[in-house]
């Protein structure tokens, strides 16, 4: 029988037959290597190509400006007289120089010749001063020797002769050419600013230190498009030294009156019949100033001196309501006098030349240098930055012009304005702000992540102090202290509400929990206590209970009539919440957290915020903690118990400690879970970037931003370009922490893999 049984175990071992299944069976372990192989690569792959994508987009932010010359050619119009003001259209093909004579003169950028040659009507006076009302308008006040005043506006006509596009320079005058009188001297200093409905003029006459104000009222003809001026009102300011910058803000309602020492009287023109000088303010810690002029906006003053600096101020509201000047920040441009600023026209960015010919690029709300190019081996005498900041046109000592290319996508962001504190016009002091768009064409782009990621981490742990207590012990309940025939039950019950959308639970959190929570705080509160303390009592009456009516229960399935129990507590806890209201707050919870206790209030907060992302995480991190905890090895628990240990001394002694690498990691995917949840945070949060811990008060994080912004976001631009930075942010947070993870899994698999 033996033999018999040996001879069939060899034919099956051996011959074709054998040598096929063997070979079948090598292959599929080779296809099986090679699947799992590449299929592992691929996801790694794909991970790093994400990666790569998002620095390949968000890489352009931080790259420099790139400057270069385009072409060079004579000054149009000859260098013997002063330039006042250059034009340049968006396509950059063509200009204007005005001239200290009242000379226009039109020349081609792309030919570097001049074309045109207007005269501005001076009626045989002379320009004596001269102001840019509004930048974004091209429209200018040319101050005349005769006391009287000039408004124009700058433009251009567009024309196609033989179907090829020409642009020619325009002046048009809006109050027509007659000159506006003013006074019987000549205007030494000049300054007007155009709202609406009026136009303010601060100006000061030859030999007189006296400044005077005027309002003019517009007045539009009925018959015509034509504007014609109505003095309102006149007064006169007296500045504590002699006037070398006069400047007057967009609003019309701050002067600035700055000497050669830069010295600068600081007067509040609120109430024009009153000006009230504010304070008198030294503008440079050293040296004097050359250069001073508005940026963009006319609200930041940026003063350049002649030791290379270039500082910025601008009013600040202090708390008695009143406003003083603020000096914010200081670029170290150069080691030479700085002898022009240029400002762009659609952003807080600025070119400075200085006085041994070096064009220099900046941007004021970064604090960004941008870059630099050798213009000439003289000074620089005047400079203008094209419409779409991509050009620029400078004016040397010895007679040239020098027409520059830019490309600089992205000066407004820098790794101190995103994380950093940063201190924007109109604001009190620095903060970390995120406002990615305005109606304003002068708005001052705040990009700060920091709120950003301080919200995505404040919703997250928020979250997990409600979830990770709830879902842990009830892990430890439901895998070490449950019967299995109810464990079989309740497992796949809690794991169900990960199925539930979350688009779903922020809408219940938006709609209905938020203003439920806000009616019935107090109760909500009241809940922490009567919970726990109705729990204990429930447990104390019940092993005060009969034996027998104790023994019909299973030890394993007692938590089940804790459901009814939690469900009454908690309605109770609620309906204490009028009461408590009534004793403790006058009727009026929030009233009295906003305004005795100082803490401000949104309907949508970080604690609805914790109730319902909380909700969505409990079945992920029990789910996980639950398997780790079952499968723990019996030997291990039978053997706590047998040497006289309790079922909780086993359980704290060898079943947490070994399943302690699976707990650990349940609650890491529940917060990388919790970081990364957008609808939630979206539709519950009130979406408000803010820095602070206040539960009260909601959030904006990442995931959500990215959500709101991204549709709005144009291709390419520095907002585009941001969100992806919050992705990679977002990203690398996430990476980190799960790296983290592991790690520390790894190393207590070690420690208590040998229990």
């Amino acid at each position: 029988m033996s033999r018999t049984l040996e001879s069939a175990l060899d034919k099956a071992l051996t011959g074709p037959a054998f040598d096929k299944r063997i070979k079948r069976r090598n292959l599929r372990d080779y296809l099986a290597k090679v699947g799992i192989t590449v299929g592992g690569l691929s996801v790694i792959g794909a991970v790093l190509l994400i990666m790569f994508f998002l620095f390949y987009v968000v890489l352009p932010l931080f790259v420099p400006a790139h400057i270069e010359k385009a072409q060079r050619f004579a000054l149009p119009g000859g260098g013997e007289e002063k330039t006042l003001y250059y034009g340049i259209d968006e396509y950059q093909t063509s200009g204007a120089r005005f001239t200290q004579s009242g000379q226009v003169f039109g020349f081609d950028l792309e030919k570097g010749v001049a074309t045109t040659t207007e005269s501005l009507p001076l009626n045989g006076a002379q320009i004596t001063s001269f102001t840019v009302i509004n930048e974004l308008k091209s429209l200018m006040a040319f101050g005349l020797s005769s006391g009287e005043l000039i408004i124009a506006k700058y433009g251009y006509q567009i024309s196609y002769p033989d179907n090829v596009r020409t642009i020619t320079p325009e002046i048009t005058y809006p109050f027509g050419e007659t000159p506006i009188a003013l006074a019987d001297g000549p205007l030494t200093h000049l300054s007007v600013r155009e709202s609406d409905s009026e136009l303010r003029m601060i100006y000061q006459t030859a030999g007189s230190r006296q400044l005077h104000a005027v309002l003019f009222s517009k007045i539009e003809s009925m018959l015509s498009d034509s504007i014609s001026l109505e003095e309102d009102q006149r007064s006169e300011i007296t500045p504590t030294q002699p006037t070398q910058w006069l400047m007057l803000d967009s609003l019309g309602r701050n002067l600035y009156s700055v000497d050669a020492q830069g010295r600068a009287d600081y007067f509040d023109l609120s109430d024009l019949a009153k000006p009230t000088l504010i304070e008198t303010v030294s503008l440079l810690e050293k040296g004097q100033p050359t250069v001073v002029r508005f940026l963009l906006g006319d609200y930041s003053i940026m003063v350049g001196s002649d030791q290379g600096q270039v500082r910025q101020w601008f009013p600040v509201r202090q708390g008695d309501n009143r406003f003083k000047l603020q000096f914010i920040r200081e670029f170290e441009v150069s080691n030479r006098a700085i002898t022009s600023i240029a400002i762009e026209k659609g952003r807080k960015g600025f070119a400075v030349g200085d006085a041994k010919g070096e064009f220099h690029l900046l941007h004021s709300t970064a604090h960004r240098y941008l870059g630099s190019d050798q213009t000439a081996q003289v000074a620089i005498n005047d400079m203008a930055m094209s419409p779409r900041s991509n050009g620029a046109i400078v004016e040397t000592a010895n007679g040239e012009l020098v027409q520059y290319r830019i490309e600089n996508e992205h000066p407004d962001v820098s790794m101190s304005s995103l994380w950093g504190k940063v201190w924007y016009e109109g604001y009190e002091e620095p903060t970390h702000t995120w406002q990615s768009s305005s109606a304003s064409s002068d708005f001052e782009p705040k990009f700060s992540l920091a709120p950003l990621t301080w919200g995505t981490i404040k919703a997250a742990l928020y979250s997990m102090l409600f979830a990770v207590p709830i879902a842990i012990l009830a892990a430890i309940y439901t895998a070490f202290f449950m019967d299995k025939q109810t464990r079989a039950w309740v497992k796949p019950s809690v794991e169900m509400i990960e199925a539930l959308p979350t688009v779903i639970l922020g809408f219940l959190a938006g709609l209905w929990l938020a203003p439920y929570m806000e009616s019935n705080l107090p109760g909500f509160f009241a809940i922490f206590v009567v919970l726990p303390v109705g729990i204990i009592l429930f447990g104390y009456g019940w092993t005060k209970l009969p034996k027998p009516i104790r023994q019909k229960v299973s030890v394993g399935r007692r938590a089940v009539l804790m459901i009814p129990v939690i469900i009454f507590l908690a309605w109770f806890a609620l309906q204490l919440s009028t009461p408590l209201e009534n004793t403790f707050f006058n009727g009026d919870m929030r009233h009295w957290l906003t305004h005795s206790a100082g803490i401000d209030f949104d309907q949508r907060n970080a604690m609805v915020i914790g109730f319902a992302m909380g909700f969505a995480l409990i079945p992920i991190i029990f789910s996980v903690a639950e398997d780790a905890i079952y499968s723990v090895p019996n030997y291990l628990v039978n053997g706590s118990l047998a040497l006289g240990a309790s079922g909780w001394q086993t359980m704290v002694g060898v079943v947490l400690p070994t399943a302690s690498p699976g707990i650990f990691s349940a609650i890491m995917l529940g917060f990388g879970r919790g970081v990364g949840e957008t609808m939630i945070v979206l539709m519950a949060s009130g979406n408000t970037p803010l820095m602070n811990a206040n539960l009260f008060e909601g959030m904006r994080t990442l995931a959500a931003n990215l959500a709101v912004e991204m549709p709005e976001a144009e291709v390419a631009s520095s907002h585009y370009r941001l969100l992806f930075l919050s992705g990679l942010v977002l990203f690398i947070f996430t990476f980190f922490f799960n790296t983290l993870a592991e790690v520390v899994r790894q190393r207590m698999r070690r420690k208590y893999g040998s229990l």
